[in-house]
């Protein structure tokens, strides 16, 4: 009995040695290799002094590492996250200038330049050594899980025996696009779920949804995780009465619409029981927060959500890791991005300045973070997780939905699924994973590139205004774009989020949410009617109406209550639509009601544009810098997926359809619901003592 007591005791310090031992061999490999590193004095050591200087080196460097390190992290955390990230190689050159400074064999030295390089290499090989050791034990890959993961350390009550539920949002990928990536095998533990290869049963169910009108992460995600999504006509919109442009991404803007989701649902969200919030806009609730726009803005340490940065970079092999993997992926989109240049590509957008730095952000801190905090939650036992993986949405606006760039992204998402099914066997509560997506896109050019002039630039026109000569790009707004100026503490406003009331108040306000397009009249404090319109400004409509880009418009009318105009003069009232759709035809089903909805909002502008529709080869024109976009209706933008367990109930019943992210909400919530038991944890049982 006492042996076995002793015996995960006894391999502890049996990994601890072989870790030690491939250190010591590392920093001598090491100092035989670069010049400014040395281990012994000027006149020379015997081989022994070598050694043993070396152990004493290593020996120090790994103490320091697992002692000052996170408290070095902790401090840090006052600082922005990003540039903590790139402090990661001083830093670790640091603690092993110091381990030298303080060695007490030899006279070892290294140049600071060379310090950064001798530690990113031994904490790699260290990790990659402790790993190894621990891959076939369970307990000790657990305990190395707790210490890699966002795990909080204060006491938690006794987990119940029910299923726990792990909510993993690919933001942007669509129904087609997952289903392309199964069969072409870019996603093996997807294509396992769904029973795709020979022998393999399905545990899992894929079920295509339909979003709103505004198909965009703000609304679909707000609708998802509070249950209502009322009155966000698309990602960015002019309020007449507040006089303010509302984003989406803007931590301001997303903690007031959370609010206002949560007064009109009456309820907190979907994670208020238990739950947890991981890289979303918003928080659903939860106490757990890590990366969450909403409460990026609070400072108290109830609600910080750079939380989870401190987790993950307290480990300093984690963060050596994650800043190579930074570096390379820099590297890899500048490198796609001068073939698609040298190709003559079509389409294609700007890749330059700083995406290549938000693009990394993204793909792999923003990732890894995420992941790294899921993990946490999940040997915590929580009973409610959600945490959206930006990863491939970022890279499909700007190299397009289906292209090679965007297919390498869900492999590597397909990656941290795996991770994160394997983490959940060594959870203390069993665990359904449910993967979805807030909405997809679709592929198609700029409407710049085509025609020449931007959404804003017709409008000027359309009313008589000057139009400048240079045509003005209008930026992405994508959520990676916000979460590193989150991160940076920077306020996130875009190029297109800074449009204020201009100085002539009689000019338009013209905003872009991908290719849906929304103008406002800011001197007029009510929606103005068709009638209004053409009183002020006769050419506006037919110009926008007849444009071969726009698909439609949708304008209040004084007669029809609400119309929407097309080409050739057209014009169906929105109670005719189901009967005559006009040009909402090619949209397909559900177009009208999404249409009608949106005209109810009290923020819906003056005129809402949405462009033309190709449905012969699926493509819209973005009136953002994006050759895959999102934001209105056509095409694989408004048709996202849920990959739900069999253990949970059909989220539809047979031959139905889930519409809108509200619907959705209340599938995830009778989910948690069917699981059944206390959705908290239990209080822990009192220890029995002996008389």
């Amino acid at each position: 009995m006492r042996a076995g007591r002793w015996r995960p005791v006894a391999r502890q310090v049996g990994r601890s040695i072989a870790v030690w031992a491939v250190s010591t061999l590392t920093m001598l490999v090491l100092a035989g290799l670069l010049p400014d590193f040395r281990l012994q004095s000027p006149d020379g050591d015997s081989a022994t002094t070598i050694a043993v200087t070396a152990a004493c080196g290593a020996g120090a460097f790994g103490v320091l590492s697992a002692v000052v390190w996170p408290l070095l992290v902790r401090l840090l955390l006052l600082v922005p996250a990003l540039v903590l990230g790139l402090l990661v190689f001083f830093l670790n050159g640091s603690l092993l200038l110091l381990a030298l400074r303080v060695n007490p064999s030899g006279q070892s030295e290294a140049a600071p330049e060379t310090a950064v390089i001798v530690a990113a290499v031994m904490s790699a090989v260290a990790s990659a050594t402790g790993g190894a050791l621990t891959v076939r034990d369970d307990d000790a890959y657990r305990r190395r899980l707790y210490r890699l993961a966002d795990r909080r350390r204060r006491p938690r009550p006794a987990c119940p025996a029910t299923p726990g539920t792990v909510f993993v949002q690919l933001d942007g990928v669509g129904h087609d696009v997952l289903l392309d990536a199964v069969g072409k095998g870019l996603m093996p533990t997807v294509a396992r779920r769904l029973g795709t290869g020979p022998g393999e049963e399905a545990t899992h169910r894929l079920n295509p949804w339909r979003t709103d009108w505004s198909s965009q992460t703000g609304a679909s995600q707000l609708g998802i995780l509070h249950g209502s999504n009322e009155d966000v006509p698309a990602f960015r919109w002019y309020e007449k009465d507040t006089g303010e442009v509302v984003v989406c991404n803007r931590p301001t803007s997303a903690a007031e619409l959370q609010r206002r989701a949560a007064a009109r649902a009456g309820h907190d969200g979907l994670l208020a029981a238990d739950g947890a919030s991981r890289g979303n806009l918003f928080s659903g609730g939860a106490d757990e927060n890590a990366l969450v726009l909403s409460v990026s803005a609070r400072r108290d340490r109830r609600h910080r959500s750079r939380a989870g940065y401190f987790a993950y970079f307290s480990d300093p092999a984690n963060a050596v890791r994650t800043a190579l993997s930074f570096t390379a992926e820099v590297a890899r989109e500048i490198t796609q991005s001068t073939r698609a240049r040298l190709r003559r590509q079509r389409p294609r957008v700007g890749r330059g300045g700083l995406y290549p730095f938000v693009r990394a952000f993204a793909t792999v801190v923003e990732r890894d973070v995420v992941v790294a905090a899921v993990m946490g939650d999940l040997l915590a036992g929580r009973t409610a997780i959600y945490a959206d993986l930006v990863a491939y949405d970022e890279v499909a606006h700007h190299s397009g939905p289906r292209s090679r760039d965007a297919e390498q992204v869900l492999q590597r998402l397909d990656r941290s699924l795996a991770l994160i099914e394997k983490v959940a066997e060594h959870a203390p509560r069993p665990y359904r994973v449910v993967v979805l997506s807030d909405h997809g896109q679709s592929p198609g050019e700029t409407f710049r590139a085509r025609y020449g002039l931007s959404l804003g630039e017709l409008v000027r026109a359309g009313c008589g205004l000057p139009v400048p000569r240079k045509a003005e790009r209008t930026h992405s707004g994508a959520e990676a774009r916000a979460a590193v100026r989150a991160a940076l503490r920077r306020p996130v406003e875009e190029d297109a989020g800074r449009h204020h009331p201009p100085v002539r108040r009689a000019e338009p306000i013209v905003l872009a949410s991908g290719n849906l397009g929304l103008i406002s009249f800011p001197d007029v404090h009510h929606r103005m009617t068709k009638e209004e319109i053409d009183a002020r400004h006769p050419a506006l409509l037919p110009t926008l109406a007849h444009h071969p880009g726009i698909g439609f418009l949708l304008v209040r009318s004084e007669e029809h209550g609400g119309v929407v105009l097309g080409a050739h003069g057209s014009e169906i009232p929105l109670d005719r639509l189901d009967e005559d759709p006009g040009p909402l035809a090619v949209f397909g089903p559900g177009a009208a009601a999404a249409v009608r909805r949106t005209h109810a909002f009290p923020h819906a502008a003056d005129i809402m544009v949405n462009s033309c529709y190709d449905p012969a080869d699926g493509e819209v024109l973005s009136f953002e810098e994006q050759i895959g976009s999102h934001g209105g209706l056509g095409g694989a933008q408004a048709r996202p997926f849920l990959l739900s367990p069999l253990a949970c109930s059909p989220p539809v019943a047979e031959g139905g359809e889930l519409v809108g992210a509200e619907q959705v909400h209340k599938v995830l919530r009778r989910w948690l619901d069917e699981a059944g038991g206390p959705q908290v944890p239990l209080p822990a049982a009192p220890r029995r003592h002996a008389a």
